[in-house]
């Protein structure tokens, strides 16, 4: 995987423009809070996440080659819904592989959407994600979730718009799952603001960044599964870690009570809905880890199901 230029970046918004929201960036509405924090609301995105964007730019490049062979992953749920929304604009027949125990909310969305659903357990999906590859769809083109240079580049358009709307940031804080949309962000403001500090975020129950930074290596860890679920890997894949160790400050770790804590907060005050990697970034700035400053929480995605959400709502963890 090489290393994406801010050029390519930039091309990424060109060529993406119209096919995606230029989301807002709000402030959040606590007045106690750490440091002074904006929230980049990619919930807002036509499939209620951030991967539309690089979906978009990928598919934009991929030509008449999609239609006939058509077009798979491998995804959780968000991933997979932004692939099934743009393949069905485009007449383009898509397949999705997901774990077993996706989200019912993001399953519905990619029937919606009409792409066929691939269930699989998780350590058989973990294999197609570290393979780029499953042999019983090797007909089609495989669009990699997060290690693809199209993918990264049309995350990063997220970073170029976060300098433009504030341009005194000094921290950026980034869910952390496969590390394409913090190499994304983080390639793009480090580009142009070499001090800004960028970290990943990732939940106690699979923080595999973390103890990838500990050790000076790509790591694996036992991942326990949590309605934390567009976040929290199982390993930091070699290529990324090449990446991301250059780029980011470090993973700042959370706990799922803080996630549901910042879930409700979001809520309640700003009237955002946000699923739990959506607002672990908020739940990582509340705990004053990486400090104080002009601070901007990537809200990843809003594709939380109506029960969990109601659960946390009422005070409690999912």
């Amino acid at each position: 995987m090489k290393h994406v230029t801010v050029d390519e970046i930039a091309a990424a918004a060109s060529r993406i423009r119209g096919a995606v929201v230029r989301t807002p960036l709000v402030r959040l509405s606590l007045d106690d809070a750490a440091a002074e924090v904006y929230l980049k609301l990619e919930n807002l995105q036509p499939t209620g996440s951030f991967k539309v964007r690089g979906v978009s730019n990928v598919m934009a490049q991929l030509g008449p080659e999609a239609k006939r062979r058509g077009v798979y992953t491998v995804s959780a749920g968000n991933m997979a819904q932004a692939l099934a929304w743009q393949s069905q604009r485009n007449g383009i027949p898509c397949a999705v592989i997901v774990p077993d125990n996706a989200a019912l909310t993001k399953l519905e969305a990619i029937k919606r959407y009409g792409a066929r659903t691939i269930r699989l357990p998780f350590d058989d999906v973990w294999r197609v994600v570290t393979d780029h590859y499953y042999a019983p769809l090797k007909e089609s083109i495989f669009v990699h979730p997060f290690s693809d240079e199209g993918m990264i580049a049309g995350n990063g358009t997220i970073g170029l718009e976060i300098l433009e709307d504030l341009p005194g940031v000094e921290l950026v804080l980034v869910p952390f799952g496969g590390g394409g949309l913090s190499i994304g962000i983080a390639s793009a403001v480090l580009a142009k603001r070499p001090r800004v500090r960028v970290y990943g975020v990732e939940p106690e129950t699979a923080a595999p960044l973390a103890a990838s930074f500990s050790a000076g290596s790509a790591q694996e860890v036992d991942r326990v599964p949590s309605f934390v679920d567009g976040i929290g890997a199982k390993s930091v894949l070699p290529e990324v870690w090449e990446a991301v160790k250059g780029l980011l400050k470090g993973s700042l770790v959370v706990s799922l009570a803080q996630v549901a804590s910042a879930v409700r907060l979001l809520a309640e005050r700003n009237r955002v809905v946000a699923e739990g990697a959506g607002a672990a970034s908020v739940a990582a700035a509340l705990t004053r880890k990486a400090g104080h400053g002009k601070t901007v929480a990537v809200v990843s995605g809003g594709n939380i199901d109506s029960s969990k959400l109601a659960v946390i709502l009422q005070g409690g963890v999912p």
